[in-house]
């Protein structure tokens, strides 16, 4: 076995945390503990937002690492750079350079002329960035389904708005035709799994504010299916009196670190399958001691959640 290790530097972790990972059989989970063993921070990892995320949720849940983790950024963290017309003119001019047939199929998309500062936006990310052509395309025309989807027909969006969202996706890592697809289709989905979210908590159909988005989008991808996430909702409801986004995220993340993700695991977690001794020698079902005893648990866990909650907003 030994013969197999390569020379060099040795990391260690702690038989708990090795035990922890082990547990939660998640590949992605145990590579990013390893590379903030190696490199001290997620800074320096490679991976698109929608990959590295549910790690990092996976290590919080298990205390392997703290709340806020700096996520990576892009690789260049100065400004970008303030293009001078010349340099746009030119540009246009560069039989070599794709940015006119660029400009122009966006000026189709749009339906407008570009202006001068648009051509700007347009070729920071064309240049700046380096997203491909055919990405910056697949950008624009979600941006404008987006915003005819929520203001109606013929509304579009600024190229200001695109550029904000183009550095989302390079952030994400969404530089390829094919990583640019599955992101737009994940994001169809969610649409719609929006829409049924929404019916799940009482919540007339409404746009969405990004905050809302963020934890529907998480509760996806952590698994849970419909019914567990309305009694997160119940569960909120009964100790909130109203619908509180951060109390019943708090509660599905628990269960969450837990491996519980369908309703029926959750009953199942949230009593001791087995029989309990009661004090005169007799089996005591489950559902009485064992019921209490888990009720107890959730009741302690549901005080410090709403004991972190006041401190933060202290």
């Amino acid at each position: 076995m030994a013969g197999t290790l390569i020379p060099g530097g040795v990391l260690a972790m702690t038989a708990q945390a090795a035990d922890r990972l082990l547990k939660q059989d998640n590949g992605d989970a145990a590579l990013l503990y390893l590379h903030c063993l190696r490199h001290g921070s997620a800074q320096t990892i490679n991976w698109p937002e929608e990959r590295l995320r549910p790690a990092l949720d996976v290590l919080r849940g298990q205390g392997l690492a703290p709340k806020e983790v700096p996520l990576p950024e892009l690789p260049v963290h100065e400004e970008p750079p303030k293009y001078e017309s010349s340099e746009i003119i030119d540009a246009l001019g560069d039989p070599a350079s794709t940015f006119s047939a660029l400009a122009d199929e966006v000026e189709r998309q749009l339906g407008k002329k570009l202006t001068a500062s648009d051509l700007k936006s347009l070729y920071t990310l064309y240049d700046y960035l380096a997203l491909p052509g055919e990405v910056i395309l697949m950008l624009v025309s979600w941006c404008v389904e987006e915003m005819e989807r929520k203001y109606g027909p013929g509304r579009k969006p600024f190229m200001s708005q695109i550029k904000k969202e183009g550095f989302v996706w390079k952030r994400r890592g969404i530089d390829t035709m094919e990583l640019a697809e599955a992101h737009l289709q994940r994001l169809t989905r969610l649409q719609g799994r929006e829409a049924e979210v929404l019916r799940l908590l009482d919540i007339p159909a409404r746009p969405l504010v990004q905050r809302e988005k963020d934890y529907i989008a998480s509760w996806d991808e952590m698994g849970f299916d419909d019914e567990a996430i309305r009694m997160a909702y119940e569960k909120t409801i009964m100790q909130k009196q109203t619908m509180n986004w951060n109390y019943m995220n708090g509660i599905l993340r628990n269960w969450h670190t837990k491996g519980l993700h369908s309703a029926a695991a959750i009953r199942a977690g949230d009593r001791d399958p087995r029989p309990i001794q009661a004090a005169g020698g007799g089996v005591q079902q489950p559902g009485s001691a064992g019921e209490d005893r888990r009720a107890q648990e959730d009741m302690d866990w549901m005080r410090r959640l709403l004991d972190d909650e006041k401190k933060r907003g202290e």
